[in-house]
């Protein structure tokens, strides 16, 4: 089921909260699709809530249901249909990364990891796990150092 997004996707249950803003269309969210998929199994059962966020007017229902299937994504979905994640968040490409504690209070946001250097000019493999590495942080209660990274991705045309 696709829920639509609002505010109420961060709630205090959970340990920590990571949005994913990740678009159908985009080579570099599509990319990553297993680097979420295992990140997102590392850390579900650890009390991580996970939601992949499309802020796309274009990403309609039928299109993310696809999408899903293709990449093979569990459903954990957020259409951004009116954009209060996006307002919320204010991520600018994706894909891109946003942690809450449990407080709900933005302790991460950037890339999932350093694989992409600028666009089309990727690494064979990440140095540096920063999504994975912020989560490891803000379950062992310390600060998310660095706790801002820039995510190389598709630009985010419809935020309003």
């Amino acid at each position: 089921m696709i829920a639509s997004a609002d505010t109420s996707a961060l709630q205090a249950k959970d340990r920590a909260t990571v949005l994913l803003f990740i678009s159908t269309e985009c080579p570099y969210s599509n990319r990553y699709a297993p680097e979420i998929q295992r990140i997102y199994k590392e850390f579900t059962p650890r009390g991580v809530r996970f939601w992949l966020v499309y802020p796309s007017r274009a990403d309609t229902p039928p299109v993310i249901a696809k999408h899903l299937n293709a990449f093979g994504y569990p459903d954990i979905v957020l259409r951004d249909r009116s954009n209060p994640l996006l307002r919320l968040a204010t991520p600018t490409v994706t894909p891109e990364a946003v942690v809450y504690d449990a407080a709900g209070t933005r302790v991460y946001q950037g890339r999932i990891d350093d694989r992409f250097v600028e666009l089309m000019k990727e690494r064979p493999a990440p140095t540096t796990h920063d999504l994975e590495q912020a989560l490891a942080s803000v379950l062992a209660g310390k600060t998310v150092v660095p706790a801002t990274t820039q995510a190389v991705g598709c630009f985010i045309a419809d935020m309003r």
